[in-house]
């Protein structure tokens, strides 16, 4: 890549993390009170009411984020560039995509026993805030499942550790990008899980040269969460029945 084009793609890069930060920072609108009772005269001011307007406005800036930031990347055709060698399949990113779910899971089995060693709960107040507000507004689905991984993998992957591993090795941008993805998530009694899951996220998208890897495994992992989640008393009750038929064999 030249020293134009390169110098053309890190701005592109630049421009995308603004945008990103623009709509994480959106949502501290809502504390404002003119700006939060100019909604909730219209819905209510129950906590039915916030939890949905914190959902749907959620929603609505991912979905700027994600069209703003495909705008950029079109225009600079070699924004995905930055790897030396021939890029994986489309097929071959896939599956790749899908092993890199459950390396995922397993990597979070890790860390959640490092973390009880170490006198740290099971759980996350994050996770289960963002349930409730899905339980309440499942538009929230969308942003939790689909545009949050993409513009997470477009930043953390693309643009920190993109930016990082062309002048570290992969392991040091893998180290970094993944404790900053750990830390923008604000849940630090959990960042060992964040920052595992990032490397491995990392790991797949250099692997593969294909971010496309790396959003796949991150989609699955969310939506493997969700569901679980929403579905816990259901899937409870069929363990048990499960439990139950094989005693009966």
């Amino acid at each position: 890549m030249s020293h134009k084009n390169n110098g053309k793609t890190q701005k592109t890069a630049f421009y995308i993390l603004l945008v990103y930060i623009a709509c994480q920072l959106s949502s501290l609108l809502l504390l404002i009170p003119t700006v939060r009772d100019l909604f909730l005269n219209y819905i209510g001011n129950d906590t039915v009411a916030i939890y949905s307007l914190t959902a749907w406005w959620s929603t609505i800036a991912f979905a700027i984020a994600f069209v703003i930031s495909i705008i950029l990347i079109l225009k600079n055709k070699n924004f995905w560039n930055i790897f030396k060698g021939e890029k994986a399949s489309v097929g071959g990113a896939i599956l790749w995509g899908i092993l890199g779910f459950f390396l995922v899971l397993f990597g979070q089995m890790v860390g959640a026993n490092i973390e009880v060693a170490i006198g740290i709960d099971y759980g996350s107040e994050n996770t289960e805030t963002l349930l409730r507000v899905t339980e309440i507004a499942p538009i929230m689905i969308l942003s939790t499942v689909l545009l949050g991984p993409f513009l997470e993998e477009l930043i953390f992957r693309r643009v920190v550790f993109g930016s990082l591993v062309q002048t570290q090795n992969f392991w040091i941008a893998g180290i970094i990008s993944s404790i900053v993805f750990g830390a923008i998530h604000l849940d630090f009694t959990h960042i060992i899980l964040y920052t595992i899951s990032g490397f491995i996220f990392a790991f797949l998208y250099y692997k593969t040269k294909r971010l496309l890897t790396s959003i796949i495994a991150h989609t699955m992992l969310n939506g493997f969460v969700v569901i679980t989640q929403l579905n816990y008393e259901t899937l409870k009750e069929m363990q048990n029945a499960l439990q139950f038929f094989i005693f009966i064999q």
